[in-house]
This record gives structure tokens, sequence and C-alpha cells, in this order.
């Protein structure tokens, strides 16, 4: 028999992803090169696999290869406008062409049944149909773009109905006026607006790019809004390597979306198999998350943290790293604690028990969870622990430690000794256990 416990961990991994993405809407948006290349094959399984755990599913795709492999064969010169394509007659009709095509073929690809696959018994169904409002772009740096237009309205109330009824809502870049004129839309601009119209809790672009360049050859793992503002300024003033194309098309869509009331959005590899669940139920995930504050968040406990802080101690409990705390002792001294939050979840936590007389506080329980190691966290929760100190008048902190020694003394902690304790504490400590006494000035 196969050892499954890589298994069984990963798959207590992700089951809060699974019970916090039921009923939850996600916006995707892919460019029409994944369907010219076979890629949304892929994509279907995993499309599948979300619509099967409960989440509410928009499906926007371009047409852009498509369109123009059919102006190459019909002899038509293609035109474009700072990246909008002017879109005459001729265009039109291979605008519409294509995208009655790939939208058919996406249905299809969704359609699939077979058994032995991830696609066996899904019984997907469809929806798409006249849900966006367009209005023509006009006459931009001088050039009439025609029946090029943008985002007037999203019919979001229809598209509700639709996923109410656990359909997948399908749209195509393409808008209709009141006049019943036809115009040819931005896949991002379309999928921007779909996700703020309906609260989207996420959009997800799929695009060429891993996801948005850091230094060397990293992407940013996530950023807030006021960071991809940032990164856009500094490449614009040419302070920085320039960005990818199709970077600078969608980070700012994900500014605009997270501005919008969007919870999230994600720039990720259209290249890489299984891309999207490596995103959504990861960690880590593997491309760029932009949201509109920053992930963690530093804040005193509260009495529903106790279950996520006892999750995070007990591992180091059984460890001997810290001393073992009952879950009605851990209640009672909630107000103690502070835990650092990341995305919803107890990252770290820290507690400080005062001694007043001797104007010290003991720190105490100082954790983090290991998928949250090496991003700084135990730095922030030091430093906030000292600040909280500082603010309540001590003087000086301590802390009893077997394990830690060096990592205290790197951040301004002495060696002392128990003798140097607190009475209260001098009569408490175990010296059966030998903890290491470090002390520090405030």
């Amino acid at each position: 028999m196969k050892d499954t416990t890589d298994f069984v961990h990963w798959f207590r991994s992700v089951a809060p992803y699974i019970h916090g993405f039921r009923g939850k809407t996600f916006v995707v948006a892919f460019g029409g090169e994944l369907v010219a290349d076979g890629g949304f094959v892929q994509l279907a399984h995993d499309v599948n696999l979300l619509n099967s755990l409960g989440v509410r599913l928009v499906l926007i795709h371009g047409v852009r290869p498509q369109v123009e492999a059919r102006l190459t064969e019909n002899g038509t010169a293609i035109h474009y406008v700072n990246g909008l394509r002017v879109t005459d007659d001729r265009a039109l009709a291979c605008v519409k062409e294509a995208a009655g095509t790939v939208r058919v073929e996406i249905e299809a690809l969704l359609s699939l049944g077979l058994a032995n696959t991830p696609m066996a018994g899904a019984g997907i169904r469809v929806a798409s149909g006249n849900f966006v409002t367009a209005q023509p772009l006009g006459v931009r740096d001088g050039v009439d773009l025609l029946h090029t237009g943008e985002v007037r309205k999203i019919d979001a109330a229809a598209i509700r109905r639709r996923l109410d009824q656990h359909d997948i809502v399908l749209l195509s870049p393409i808008g209709y006026s009141p006049t019943g004129e036809i115009f040819n839309l931005s896949l991002e601009d379309v999928a921007t607006q779909a996700a703020i119209e309906l609260a989207a809790d996420k959009l997800i672009f799929l695009m060429d790019t891993e996801g948005v360049p850091d230094k060397g050859r990293t992407i940013h793992n996530a950023l807030t809004v006021n960071e991809a503002r940032q990164v856009l300024e500094k490449t614009g003033q040419g302070k920085a390597k320039k960005l990818p194309e199709d970077v600078t098309y969608y980070l700012p869509c994900a500014i605009t979306a997270c501005t919008g009331g969007v919870k999230r959005a994600h720039l990720i590899s259209r290249h890489r198999d299984g891309a999207l669940l490596s995103e959504l139920f990861t960690r880590e995930g593997i491309g760029t998350l932009v949201t509109p504050a920053p992930l963690e968040t530093l804040r005193p406990a509260t009495i529903d943290d106790v279950g996520g802080i006892l999750g995070l101690i007990e591992p180091l409990e059984r460890d001997g790293i810290l001393v073992w705390r009952s879950r009605e002792l851990l209640e009672m001294e909630i107000d103690r604690f502070l835990v650092l939050e990341s995305d919803g979840v107890v990252a770290g936590c820290v507690a400080l028990y005062p001694f007043p007389e001797e104007h010290a506080a003991e720190l105490a329980c100082l954790a983090v969870a290991q998928d949250f190691r090496g991003r700084g966290f135990g730095n922030l929760l030091l430093a906030e622990a000292e600040k909280q100190g500082k603010k309540t008048g001590f003087k000086q902190l301590f802390v009893l430690t077997t394990r830690s020694e060096h990592w205290f003394e790197e951040r301004g902690f002495v060696d002392s000794s128990p003798d140097h304790l607190p009475k209260s504490k001098q009569a408490l400590y175990n010296y059966k256990r030998k903890s290491k006494v470090l002390q520090k000035s405030l």
C-alpha cells in the first residue's frame, strides 16, 4: 500500500479553500490564444472542478488571434491605435465570426463528458447572451475607432440569475448598444467591468507571463493596489525594466477592479497546466495577487482566535519548544495575545504577561505557522510586542526559551538568569526544563 500521508496532508491543507470558495463569484479572463493553441482543454477540466465545488464562474474569452487570422486571410489591413483596434466594417465582420466560433468551441469543450476524464459526468450548463451594453470609443488621437467600443453597462442581475441556477456564464468581447449597434470590445474591459458590477470575489487573468516581474527573474507574489501603482509609475518613468506587454494591459485592470470593490485580482500564466488550481489552492500561489489592502493584519486576539492559536502552537508544544497550554487557560488569557492574520488565517501569535511591580513583561508563545516562515512574521510580532510594552510603560522584556536563544540575541536580547526574573516568576521557574532567560531593555 502506498504511503498516503502526503495526500492526507495536502487534502487537509486545501479544505479551508474548498469551504471558503463555495458560493463565491470568480471572473476568469483569457485571451483567444488559449483556445487557438488547445490550452482550453486543461482549463475546462479545472473549470469543471471549481464548478463542482460550488464556485460561481463567469468566463470571458478574447478573440484577437482569431480576428487577425481572418483579416490576414481576407487581405485586410490590421490597424491599431495605442493598442486599440480600429474596427471598420470588414474588421467587425471578422470579429463577429471569430467570437461566434470561439464561443461555440468553448461551449463544446465544457460539454465533454467522456469517461475516465476529469469532465466525466460534468453536466455543465453554459449561458451566454447580450449581457454587455457598449458605447463607441469615438475619436482617439485624431483617429475614429469606428466599431471599437467600451463597456457601458453589465447586466449583473441577469448574470446572477444564471449563476443562481448553477450555470457558467460565458461572455465574449462584444457589446450591443440600445440602438442595435455591435461593438468590438477589449477582453480586459469586459472582465474588469463584469467583476466590478458583480462585486466578484476574484478577478483572474490568464496571460503569457508568469506574473508581475520583480527583481531578477522573480515575480511579485502579492501587491497591494498602492504597490501595484508604484510598479507602473516606476516603469513609466524609466526607473525599472520595461514590463511585459500583457502586464501593462492587465495590471491596471487589476488595480481598477480592486478599487471598485473586487476583493482579489490574480495575474497568472496560461502556459502552466493547472495554473488556476495552483494559484487558488496553495498558500503561495504561482502568480501575482493584487489586493485592495495588505493581506497581513496584526491585531489583538479575540476569543474567536483560540482555535487558530491552538492549531499554531500545538505542534511546538509536542516538540517541547513551547510550554503546554490548555484551551481553557488560553481562553482566560486571550487578552494577553496578539495575532498576525494573513488572508483570514492566523499565521502567528505572541503574548505579553505583565509584571507591573518590576515594570517588566514576559514575552511568551511567539510562534509562526510552518507555511508562513521566512516572511519576517516573527520580526513583525516581536516589534509589535515591544511597541505595546513601551506604550504600557514597561521598561524591560524577558523571555524564556529552550530552542531560540540565538534568534532573540540577534534582536537585542541578552543572556540573563532566573535570579533576575520577577519574584513571582522565579517561583514558577521550571528547573527541570532549564529554559534560557534573556532580557531586553525597552
